[in-house]
């Protein structure tokens, strides 16, 4: 019996942005399942909860089981192992983001060598496109639209009602 081809998306989506909604799109024909696995940083304080993030993106791919969102706060090798997925699902936008991932994803390969990391190009029209800037964009009180989907918005609204 084959086993299922199951991938884990990690990151702190904060927020859940149109760059990552068109990895995961495009990531679906590689995989039986894909885990959006939002990771907790002891070192870093978020814009928004974990808790909100999660219903956002499990709001955005409600109906698609395929697809689920939970939170971890382990090593993302260690999380792998735990739910039984066997690849890392990685998005890059620059040859710097390349740089980066590499190094985690060997880091990754030292601690479970049977998890392989597949990385995807970002497609040009989104690589600007990141948390980072979305945040900042929010601090300025400038739009996000163009930038996150609908359902991710409309949270932020609920959560920040003046800022989105």
């Amino acid at each position: 019996m084959e086993t299922q081809k199951i991938a884990v998306f990690p990151g702190s989506f904060d927020p859940f942005t149109n760059g990552h909604v068109d990895l995961v799109r495009r990531a679906l024909p590689l995989f039986d399942h894909i885990m959006v696995a939002i990771g907790i940083n002891g070192e870093k304080k978020g814009m928004f909860p974990a808790q909100v993030r999660q219903k956002s993106i499990q709001e955005l791919y409600e109906g698609n089981a395929r697809i689920t969102v939970d939170v971890f706060d382990t090593l993302t090798a260690d999380y792998c192992r735990r739910i039984g997925a066997k690849f890392i699902l990685r998005g890059l936008r620059s040859a710097a983001d390349w740089e980066y991932e590499q190094g985690i994803a060997l880091v990754n390969k030292q601690l479970q060598p049977e998890i392989e990391t597949v990385f995807l190009a970002a497609d040009p029209a989104l690589s600007c496109v990141s948390s980072s800037v979305v945040r900042d964009l929010l601090r300025h009180q400038a739009g996000i639209s163009a930038f996150v989907p609908s359902v991710v918005e409309q949270t932020i609204r609920e959560y920040f009602p003046c800022k989105a």
